[in-house]
């Protein structure tokens, strides 16, 4: 009862309002472009529970909680080779609207996440506030660029290299994208500014290929945080900024990956999630929030690779079909949705795989075994 209540409920809830919100981003553009939605359902699989609106639509909960979908009439289409609609029918099928109202639809639900994200994010900021690494430098290391540069503990960063210097992860992406280039920094110490230019040293890290990569290193530290409260403007703001930047963390996290300066066992799935969103649990409410503000971007994200089967694959679909004037053909369609089923399924299997060995389930089956 313990995990039920710990781990399990947290995670369904967390999943079942990400997969709801994602799911209402594709039905409420739907339903502005005039198309019929038969079937709203958070999960897979046998129905436990539902009911029929007004306009038809079956909204339903599942017993396979790992997902949803949403299912519109005519999504098939004429053009790849659904049955012939009736004028009345194509008035309200998927397949039958402009290719722009298509997309529109299909780009809905990722963008429901982001904007999801948004909210949650500026709620949190204006109600707990949002937390930054303050930049204060709270020791310097010896025979590093900032000390040659005379850099000092207590100094705080107001600006380099032309950029505000808000929080202490601002100073360190600078530093790191800039090695072996003098930058003009601007410093508060003491009540006043001080100005100085500093040299960040040419660090080198070879990845698991081989490869050299160059990076900038300064050679301070901050430990100072802070909680920073807005108003709704600024919160709002400041979300936005906040989503911006963890989508371009994680497309970095991802482009390492593939460069192999990252190591892959850093992917979890499903069980990792489960845990994580246990362990944010028992620490607050904000933290619970937090953890689903970066699931949400990170599912708006992932949703609009361009992989078939993904949404961001019917929009590379769509991209063709303008470039053409035609969509492709149904098998070219089949074969892409194959492949992408593929992919999918060997991620999903090999995130689980990462997850039975992170939490050590690998190495007791060996122990067994052996």
């Amino acid at each position: 009862m313990s995990f039920l209540w710990e781990y399990l409920v947290p995670f369904l809830v967390l999943l079942g309002v990400l997969v709801f919100v994602h799911e209402f981003g594709h039905y409420w553009a739907a339903r502005r472009c005039g198309v019929r939605v038969e079937v709203f359902s958070v999960g897979f699989g046998r129905e436990l529970w539902g009911w029929t609106d007004r306009a038809g639509t079956r909204w339903k909960i599942a017993i396979i909680p790992l997902g949803g979908y949403v299912r519109m009439f005519g999504d098939a289409g004429e053009a790849v080779g659904g049955p012939v609609l009736t004028p009345e029918e194509r008035s309200v099928a998927f397949g039958a609207k402009p290719l722009g109202q298509r997309a529109f639809i299909v780009a809905a639900g990722p963008a429901a996440n982001f904007l999801f994200a948004i909210l949650v994010a500026a709620v949190m900021f204006m109600t707990y506030g949002q937390r930054h690494t303050s930049p204060v430098v709270t020791a310097v290391v010896e025979d590093s660029a900032a000390a040659a540069a005379g850099i000092r503990a207590g100094d705080r960063f107001v600006a380099l290299d032309g950029e505000t210097i808000a929080r202490f992860e601002d100073l360190q992406r600078i530093v790191r994208l800039s090695p072996g280039r003098p930058l003009e920094a601007v410093l508060e110490r003491d009540g006043e500014e001080t100005a100085l230019t500093i040299t960040p040293r040419v660090s080198q890290q070879t990845d698991s290929l081989g490869n050299v990569h160059e990076f900038g290193l300064l050679g301070v530290r901050g430990k100072m945080t802070e909680m920073v409260r807005y108003g709704p403007g600024k919160a709002l703001v400041a979300a936005v900024d906040y989503t911006w930047t963890m989508t371009a963390t994680i497309l970095t996290f991802i482009g390492e990956m593939i460069e192999g300066r990252r190591s892959t066992d850093e992917l979890g799935g499903v069980l990792r999630i489960g845990h994580i969103a246990g362990e944010v649990a028992k620490i607050d409410f904000s933290a619970y929030l937090h953890f689903m503000v970066l699931l949400s971007i990170n599912l708006g994200l992932i949703n609009l690779f361009p992989i078939p089967l993904l949404d961001g694959g019917h929009l590379v679909f769509y991209a063709i079909e303008a470039i053409r004037g035609r969509p492709l053909g149904q098998k070219a369609q089949e074969i892409g949705f194959r492949i992408g089923l593929g992919a999918v399924v060997a991620l999903m299997l090999f995130v689980t795989w990462n997850d039975l060995v992170y939490f050590q389930v690998v190495a007791f089956l060996e122990r067994v075994v052996g």
